[in-house]
């Protein structure tokens, strides 16, 4: 394959996704837009525009775990390659340590920002994951506010598609079972 980037559109539960994709690994991953169509349009801009593909077995593999995510299925997507090539080094440790936050889980701001390093803020951190041009493979969304609020989603849709997207997951925040991790545990089977 040339490194030129290949396009792919793709259904999911919450509407039509798209992700471009070169010789080393994805180079762009696109939630759905607010209005129909609207992605498509979004893109044509796109460099990988003209190479719209049908994608080969390992890039199905990601769209196939994907959409199994946006259904509510716990998918680890952290061996998805990515082509971090024009990320530079703050943004690449915030996006390593976000990938760390599995399914069903968040982080604070803050909490990124202390696993970063210490060069990092949890305001460094949202203005690098509101430049993440992988949404869902490293899970911004997951990144929350100390204050129990969401904070911010750059993603279309905004505030709205991250709660959506944490509710799809039942999301928690990392940390120690709680009470309710409990409760959702599932039968042992014993009396």
């Amino acid at each position: 394959m040339s490194d030129a980037p290949r396009l792919a559109f793709f259904a999911t539960a919450i509407g039509e996704c798209a992700l471009a994709w070169n010789a080393v690994g994805l180079t762009g991953v696109w939630l759905p837009a607010t209005r129909p169509g609207a992605l498509r349009q979004r893109l044509a801009r796109h460099p990988a525009n003209g190479n719209v593909a049908t994608p080969p077995s390992s890039i199905m593999a990601v769209i196939d775990a994907i959409t199994r995510l946006l259904a509510g299925a716990h998918v680890d997507l952290r061996e998805v390659p990515l082509d971090l090539a024009p990320i530079g080094d703050f943004r690449r440790r915030v996006y390593a340590v976000t990938r760390d936050i599995a399914a069903g889980r968040v982080l604070t701001y803050g909490a990124v920002a202390e696993r970063v390093g210490a060069d990092a803020s949890a305001r460094a951190v949202g203005q690098a994951l509101g430049a993440n041009p992988f949404p869902i493979v490293v899970p911004c969304h997951r990144v929350v506010a100390t204050t129990g609020g969401l904070g911010g989603f750059s993603a279309p849709g905004g505030v709205a598609m991250k709660r959506r997207m944490l509710a799809i997951e039942d999301a928690r925040l990392d940390g120690p079972p709680d009470l309710f991790d409990e409760a959702q545990a599932p039968a042992s089977g014993r009396p």
